[in-house]
């Protein structure tokens, strides 16, 4: 198949499809770090949305859309910051593609949207903490847990602010990114 991984920097979800065989490629506006710039598209998603692609993963950035920046939604609605924010998740709902899936952590896209179809935790899938995800789905199914471990802490949110928080925070655990790649895509 022929798969964008949409806002994707850190290319774990692409090398976990490009593993399996598929011709996916990792699209984000900064480089990437996942070692394979040959898979990676740096540019605005947006022209790329009007191509044929068999299966589209997005990762919208949530900067603006997360319960865990609330307090400062009403600078960022006066500002129009989470308006953009909305309105660029609100693309990858439009799509003319059969297979999507929209990542995004809790946060205002339940209202504004609907309600995600799963909410996973990276504890099910080999990771002993909790970053409650929401997945939004087209065409995919529901991802089933693949190593459920106990050991739940919360490190990802206690993170001490930095240059790099930002980009840590919203990586993807490399267990989710192999269930997502096995159990949307499969072997190619």
């Amino acid at each position: 198949m022929k798969i964008l991984v949409a806002c994707e920097e850190s290319q774990a979800v692409t090398i976990e499809l490009r593993k399996l065989g598929h011709e996916a490629y990792s699209c984000d506006i900064i480089p990437c770090s996942g070692g394979h710039p040959e898979w990676h598209i740096q540019q605005d998603v947006t022209p790329l949305l009007r191509q044929p692609w068999d299966m589209i993963i997005a990762f919208p950035p949530c900067t603006h859309l997360a319960v865990s920046g609330a307090r400062w939604f009403p600078q960022k609605r006066e500002d129009g910051r989470q308006q953009r924010g909305i309105q660029f998740f609100l693309l990858f709902t439009r799509l003319d593609c059969q297979k999507v899936a929209i990542e995004n952590p809790i946060g205002i896209m339940s209202t504004y949207y609907r309600k995600p179809d799963q909410i996973i935790q990276p504890w099910q899938f080999g990771h002993g903490e909790t970053k409650a995800t929401c997945l939004w789905l087209k065409g995919l199914p529901l991802l089933k847990p693949t190593n459920i471990v106990s050991g739940r802490a919360e490190r990802i949110h206690r993170m001490a602010p930095g240059p790099e928080r930002a980009k840590l925070r919203s990586r993807t655990y490399p267990g989710v990114a192999k269930a997502m790649a096995e159990q949307w895509a499969g072997k190619a």
